[in-house]
């Protein structure tokens, strides 16, 4: 008797189908669906294999990946296109959160081009508090000129 997960029943085993007759169409379909699938299946392979060898050329493997040639339908190759190297003329093809990220940049851009030209409110706060600050140096400074000159008045007048 089997064990484990698939048991042997009494109505048969379990049939596995190669992908050479996956591939020969051994399916329920009418032949007529199935020429015209084939017909549209080879139209778009031809499309796709044009298309994949530019994309293969461009994409870098990791690891084994160049060396294993892998037919998964399901894989999906990932888009991920960082904010600095997006065309803007491309926008509409970007995900939301791409939209987003390029839009957060250019805010932050705009924002530091007006903060180094003092058009921001906290940029008019630090100009503000920079010249509070030099005013008192300023001051700082010239009262300790009139002390100096104080006591060296002082020495000269005790000199005498």
């Amino acid at each position: 008797m089997g064990r484990g997960k698939f048991k042997g029943k009494p109505t048969g085993r379990r049939h596995f189908s190669t992908p050479e007759d996956m591939l020969a169409g051994t399916s329920s379909r009418p032949r007529s669906f199935r020429q015209e699938a084939a017909e549209k299946e080879d139209e778009e392979v031809s499309e796709e294999e044009s298309e994949e060898e530019s994309e293969d050329e461009n994409e870098k493997k990791k690891g084994i990946q160049g060396l294993i040639e892998v037919q998964n339908p399901n894989l999906v190759k990932p888009k991920n296109v960082k904010a600095r190297n997006v065309d803007v003329e491309k926008t509409t093809e970007l995900s939301r959160r791409e939209r987003e990220e390029l839009e957060k940049q250019r805010a932050h851009e705009r924002y530091m081009r007006l903060q180094e030209q003092g058009k921001t409110e906290q940029a008019r706060k630090d100009l503000e508090r920079l010249s509070l600050i030099r005013q008192q140096r300023a001051d700082a400074a010239k009262k300790r000129e009139e002390e100096k000159a104080a006591k060296e008045q002082k020495k000269a007048e005790a000199r005498k």
